[in-house]
This record gives structure tokens, C-alpha cells and sequence, in this order.
């Protein structure tokens, strides 16, 4: 996986003075405080409350320690990363970390260029192993950033489908201060805690493990 972006020296906590309005084409993604009463179910990640596609299914990146790393969709055109992070009160964090993603990725040998999506500029790669496309969009006091990963004949549905996630995200921010690029924690709802519980007990008992949530 790619990290968010290398900080840069001697970076602080941001708690800025003025907020800033985000552009959200087609109202979403939206901040817990100004989320619709509307009917799409979401999943309940803790930061953020995520649309499921049809047809996709969870996978969950457990660090060894115990917290939860990250949860991808896996959908029949592609894998859908949605991560939410810490960001100033009253500036775009997106574009400078855009730009680190984008060396970073060259330096590993992808081919990037950029492109204008539904929420501005967004990075687009294509490596040996699956086409990439990073969005990032600038909330009051958060980033959320979503990334579709496939296969290059797939890579306008898998576009299509993150940008249909995206637009009924949820992000929960919270009121605690954190230093700006923290991602914000992931909580599984306890069913799928169970599952991932049982799944690593069968494997650590020599038993075969059950399908992914």
C-alpha cells in the first residue's frame, strides 16, 4: 500500500483560526455534522461510514500489534481504499500531498500524470501491477482519500464506482486535536470482529479459514 505522503521535517499540529468551505460536487463526501437524513446504508467504520457497491466485499488489513491498518471494497472491477486523515482548519492539505504521492510513486516506477475529476486534480498511474487513481478531497478539518486499483481495461467502471462511494461517504472527525496527517482510527462493528476472530483462530488451530467479510 501507499502511505499518505512522507511528512515533511518539522511539521506540527495545525489548529488554524478560519475555516474553509470545501467544493462537494453532488453534496458528498459529507462531515457528520452536516450528513443527510437520506436512506443509503452505510457501513460503520468509526471515522467514516462507507457506501458498500454491489457486489463488493470487505477486506480488512489488520496491523500485527492490533490496530486495524486499513479496510479496502472489493468490488468485481477493482479494490476501493477510503482513509480519512487529519488536516488543517483553514487550508488544503490534498494538493502538497498529491504531489509527494506522486514522487513517490515515480520513484517506484509508475507512470503519473494528473488529471481534473469530480473533486479537482487527481493522480492517475498506471504500474506493472494495477492502474491507480488517487483522489483526495478537503473537508472542514479533514482529508478523505479514496484510491481505485485494477486492472487497465477495468479502470473507468473502477473510477466510476469510487467516485459513487465517495459521494455518500461520511466522514466522523471528532472534536480531539491531532497533529495534521493522522489517519483518523478505524473501528470494525463487532459482528465483522468476530469474523476476523474466528478466522485467525482456525489458522492459528491448523484449520482452513472462511471466506473474507
Amino acid at each position: 500500500m501507499f502511505g499518505l505522503g512522507r511528512r515533511r521535517r518539522g511539521a506540527q499540529p495545525v489548529e488554524d483560526e478560519e475555516p474553509f468551505e470545501a467544493v462537494e460536487p453532488g453534496g458528498g463526501p459529507h462531515d457528520s455534522a452536516e450528513a443527510p437524513p437520506d436512506d443509503v446504508e452505510r457501513l460503520d467504520l468509526g471515522s467514516v461510514r462507507l457506501p458498500v457497491p454491489e457486489g463488493g466485499q470487505l477486506q480488512v488489513e489488520v496491523d500485527p500489534t492490533g490496530p486495524v491498518r486499513a479496510v479496502h471494497l472489493v468490488t468485481p472491477v477493482g479494490r476501493l481504499t477510503v482513509s480519512a486523515f487529519a488536516a488543517p482548519r483553514s487550508s488544503e492539505l490534498w494538493p502538497e500531498v498529491s504531489a509527494e504521492l506522486a514522487e513517490q510513486l515515480r520513484k517506484d516506477g509508475a507512470r503519473v500524470h494528473t488529471e481534473q475529476g469530480d473533486w479537482g486534480e487527481e493522480l492517475v498511474a498506471d504500474s506493472p501491477k494495477a492502474a491507480l487513481r488517487f483522489v483526495g478531497v478537503d473537508g472542514p478539518r479533514w482529508l478523505l482519500r479514496g484510491v481505485a486499483a485494477g486492472p487497465a481495461d477495468h479502470a473507468a467502471e473502477c473510477t466510476s464506482t469510487l467516485y459513487a462511494v465517495l459521494n455518500e461517504t461520511v466522514v466522523v472527525r471528532g472534536d480531539e486535536p491531532l497533529p495534521v496527517r493522522t489517519p483518523l482510527p478505524i473501528e470494525l462493528p463487532e459482528e465483522i470482529v468476530r469474523h476476523i476472530q474466528q478466522a485467525q483462530a482456525q489458522e492459528d488451530g491448523g484449520g482452513q479459514a472462511p471466506p473474507q467479510a
